[in-house]
């Protein structure tokens, strides 16, 4: 029942946000509903029992490039004016009706993925004798397949992810005169 809910809660929030990206004219708000959109697909990957996915979807989608992304467009500033049509100016609001029923409806289905996800430790060491019943957790798997029959491809993708730091140092380092 609760993963049923999960699920129909992170697809519900997927769609939804997904169209509110799509139909936006506002970049910052796009980037806010693309952050929902990365949660209820973490929710939909938890569902089905990939939890090491979900957890790489938040930490990597949600935490590091939508942040980039806020960044990049506070930093350039934007193309908003500071009037409206009216020609008053425009004071930013702590929140409306809408902001905190959507804020609250995320925090909903934030709290169900997490909970999902760490469902697995409570119940971890009770009996370890027990058949496999599809609830363990997948990130032992993948770590002893990527350091036993996968360890060429794990050395080879840090190679290359070495060779793209050195690169992005020296493009960002300052030029001499």
């Amino acid at each position: 029942m609760f993963e049923q809910i999960l699920f129909l809660l992170s697809a519900t929030a997927t769609i939804g946000f997904t169209v509110a990206v799509v139909g936006t004219n506002n970049l910052m708000h796009a980037c806010m509903y693309l952050l929902g959109t990365l949660f209820g697909v973490a929710g939909l990957y938890a569902t089905i029992g990939a939890d090491f996915l979900a957890a790489t979807q938040i930490v990597v989608y949600a935490g590091g490039v939508v942040i980039l992304m806020l960044f990049a467009i506070m930093l350039t500033g934007g193309a908003e004016d500071k009037k409206n049509r009216f020609g008053i100016e425009k004071i930013p609001s702590m929140g409306s009706t809408k902001t905190y029923i959507v804020a609250g409806a995320s925090v909903l289905i934030i709290a169900m993925i997490v909970l999902k996800m760490t469902a697995n430790i409570h119940t971890a060491n009770k009996d370890l004798a027990v058949a496999s019943t599809g609830n363990e957790s997948t990130v032992f798997n993948i770590g002893s397949l990527l350091l036993t029959d996968h360890i060429l491809a794990f050395e080879i993708s840090s190679i290359l992810l070495l060779g793209a730091l050195v690169g992005a140092a020296i493009i960002a380092r300052p030029k001499r005169n």
